[in-house]
């Protein structure tokens, strides 16, 4: 089992920066492709963001990249979502996820969102204009 944990979250400007954060439980934490989801009032979750096992290997969603830089540290079992320029409709509740499969790239969870092992209680990011 994997316990996540996400913080960061808050209110900032357009155009401005936050960091993400998702603090892990459990020893495979560091086998696991780990992402980020986000959802908007009214939408459904969409995927943002994921890395692999090892780091190695990231995707993007195409409304994100060159802005957010995803990141882990697996010897302290925490993973980072760095966001910048930031837009108003980045605005949304931000889940990190784990993948239940071990040594997996991140293609799965960019596929498979209702296919998500583990989640995060999320984290409220609000960007004004």
């Amino acid at each position: 089992q994997v316990q996540l944990v996400e913080s960061g979250g808050g209110l900032v400007q357009a155009g401005g920066s936050l960091r993400l954060s998702c603090a892990a439980s459990g020893r495979t934490f560091s086998s696991f492709a780990v992402g980020w989801f986000r959802q908007a009032p009214g939408k459904e979750r969409e995927f943002v963001a994921a890395i692999s096992w090892g780091g190695k290997s990231t995707l993007y969603a195409d409304s994100v990249k060159g802005r957010f830089t995803i990141s882990r540290d697996n010897a302290n079992n925490t993973m980072y979502l760095q966001m910048s320029s930031l837009k108003p409709e980045d605005t949304a509740v931000y889940y990190c996820a784990a993948d239940g499969a071990h040594y997996r790239g991140p293609t799965f969870l960019r596929d498979n969102t209702r296919g998500v092992a583990f989640w995060g209680q999320g984290t409220q990011v609000t960007v004004s204009s």
